[in-house]
């Protein structure tokens, strides 16, 4: 009898099924191919094949640095603080923008129009996933109508910004939040890549990335191998698994003596 399904015949429930589904996923792709799959998700989305990409999962373990270097890569240009750019420039398909911390309703439409061409990076931004008028904002950039018209009839009483726009950009939804608390109207119109990861992933995640010659490069790998083996035997007591944990500990290990693993576990586990 196949699994789930009852000695009395009767199908499993709806929860029962998407939890083996869940299951199964976990079993068949590790924490490295879903970061790959973070990867290849913007890629798309940069060649213009995607409009929009959500990754979700714990902070602290590379989904930013994972999606910026993919834009890099692809030959974009963060034009985040305009360093890169000069008076009179006009920004293009291949230029990204950065997006942190809070946003009014009236900002994302403002960051909408700005970079209707390019892409932008929401990164640790909920609140425009929380306020309504900024939802349905996103709805209109995200989606999948050959044009894609936004319209802001609020008072705008700034000059420079129009009513409507045809906005012909890419989003990318960086979060700490689980996939199950974003809203279901953003992920049901992007590719969504789910993080999470228990205690021996985000091991894992971190001998992968001490692996990677731009991980602390001024440090030898002898001090990063020995700091990931530390923090693997102590993984069930560390308070905060990190990739700031690796690197508090990397630091110990180089400038403490041979007492170096006590005074990096009273450090990350207390």
């Amino acid at each position: 009898m196949p699994r789930g399904v009852p000695k009395n015949g009767f199908r499993m429930t709806k929860n029962r099924a998407s939890s083996i589904i869940e299951e199964l996923v976990e079993s068949r792709f590790t924490i490295n191919e879903r970061f790959g799959f973070v990867s290849d998700m913007v890629t798309m989305l940069a060649k213009g094949d995607q409009a929009s990409v959500v990754v979700t999962g714990p902070g602290g373990l590379g989904k930013s640095h994972t999606v910026y270097q993919t834009l890099i890569n692809d030959g974009f240009k963060d034009v985040t603080t305009l360093d890169n750019f000069k008076p009179g420039d006009v920004l293009g398909k291949k230029t990204f923008v950065i997006v942190k911390g809070y946003s009014t309703a009236k900002g994302l439409y403002r960051t909408l129009y700005e970079n209707r061409n390019g892409v932008i990076v929401f990164d640790d931004c909920d609140s425009v996933l929380k306020d309504p008028v900024s939802l349905n904002l996103l709805k209109g950039a995200l989606d999948s109508y050959s044009k894609r018209i936004i319209s802001y009839k609020a008072d705008i009483r700034d000059d420079d910004l129009p009513n409507v726009f045809e906005f012909k950009g890419r989003v990318i939804f960086i979060s700490n939040l689980p996939s199950q608390a974003m809203d279901q109207a953003v992920i049901s119109r992007s590719m969504a890549v789910d993080l999470s990861m228990n205690t021996q992933q985000k091991v894992d995640r971190m001998r992968y990335l001490i692996e990677q010659s731009d991980f602390m490069p001024e440090y030898s790998m002898a001090f990063k191998t020995d700091a990931i083996e530390l923090i693997g035997s102590l993984a069930n007591r560390v308070k905060d698994m990190s990739l700031r944990t690796l690197i508090q500990v990397t630091k110990i290990r180089k400038s403490s003596d041979s007492n170096w693993k006590n005074l990096a576990e009273y450090a990350i586990c207390g």
